[in-house]
């Protein structure tokens, strides 16, 4: 359900791909089942295409993957986590505006 510029991930992967990335990684914790996580997929698809090269953006499929969303407490879908350094700098649970997601971005670029 990823678009080329957002990388599926899952628990065996996401040490590498989130916490040892040198870029600010969004995670996007979503499953097959999740409306709201279909509703916000094109502004997820849009931003990584747009912020290409200084952020990372991914999908976690909680269906598939159970360790790492239990391991951050992700209790409901869509959850957004936004990584940078390791450590997670943002959360933004729900069907957010496009606009509420990139401020998030933004500010992990400061």
């Amino acid at each position: 359900m990823a678009g080329a510029d957002v990388t599926n991930i899952g628990d065996g992967d996401f040490k590498q791909q989130v916490l040892d990335s040198q870029e600010p990684v969004l995670v996007d914790f979503w499953a097959t089942w999740c409306a709201p996580c279909r509703a916000i997929a094109p502004s997820i698809e849009a931003l990584a295409s747009q912020y290409k090269g200084q952020v990372k953006f991914a999908k976690l499929n909680i269906d598939e993957n159970q360790d790492t969303p239990q391991e951050y407490g992700i209790r409901s879908i869509p959850t957004l986590l936004l990584f940078k350094g390791g450590r997670v700098v943002e959360q933004i649970v729900g069907a957010v505006p496009k606009a509420r997601i990139e401020e998030a971005v933004k500010k992990a670029l400061t």
